[in-house]
């Protein structure tokens, strides 16, 4: 894994990290084989441990890593019945948050959410981790305007575990296009302002999500 040396200025070095941390996850140049040790990153961006270990703390507390038994991290594990509640929770979480929106029916933030869809669906020759970032950005989105920041945190956390090695490596063997396309009819459905329609076209295009999850670990585990 090649990281880049951090100059020390304008943003936090710990962010700093976690954003090339992530960045190196996504991009597969982190295995589920290797072991992320503190000393050795820190040596390698030349830089003190301290921010070093706050990253690697916070995708440990989202997730995203766990303690080896050796020392260092790796990426986390789940199977199939954990990824189950990982989808479970998002159901809850988001439903709430467009529970939250169809209440409100503000035409103003339907037509923000409705242009921010259409420009992240708009994908030129995609890859997987483009699907990826679209569709977390798209349901960040119905986060944000839910002007819930405890709904939020729960989102950053659930969706740093769907960040895992693992989890991404299963999409690859499933058509994730298909994770994009539909995201219009959930604005569809908060503007009708019927709170419970909104709730349940949120669990069932949630569920769609899982579906795909599965089918990827499936292919895996056959492999």
């Amino acid at each position: 894994m090649v990281l880049k040396q951090i100059k020390t200025h304008r943003r936090r070095l710990a962010d700093k990290v976690y954003d090339q941390l992530v960045e190196a996850i996504m991009s597969r140049e982190v295995s589920a084989k290797d072991r992320l040790v503190q000393e050795k990153l820190a040596a390698e961006l030349n830089i003190s441990r301290t921010p070093v270990r706050e990253a690697l703390m916070r995708l440990e507390a989202e997730g995203v890593l766990e303690v080896t038994a050796s020392g260092g991290f790796r990426l986390a594990r789940m199977d199939q019945a954990e990824v189950r509640q990982l989808y479970q929770a998002r159901a809850a979480i988001e439903g709430q948050a467009a529970r939250i929106l169809a209440a409100r029916a503000d035409p103003t933030t339907l037509d923000r959410l409705r242009n921010l869809i259409r420009k992240e669906e708009d994908l030129t020759n995609p890859s997987t981790r483009d699907y990826f970032i679209a569709n977390r950005r798209i349901h960040r989105a119905f986060m944000v305007e839910a002007k819930n920041k405890f709904l939020l945190e729960m989102f950053e956390m659930i969706w740093g575990r769907a960040m895992a090695f693992h989890l991404f490596s299963a999409i690859e063997n499933v058509d994730i296009s298909q994770s994009l396309g539909d995201h219009l009819n959930l604005v569809d459905a908060i503007a009708t302002g019927d709170v419970t329609e909104a709730f349940e076209t949120f669990t069932v295009h949630i569920q769609t999500g899982l579906a795909l999850q599965i089918e990827g670990l499936k292919e895996v585990k056959d492999d």
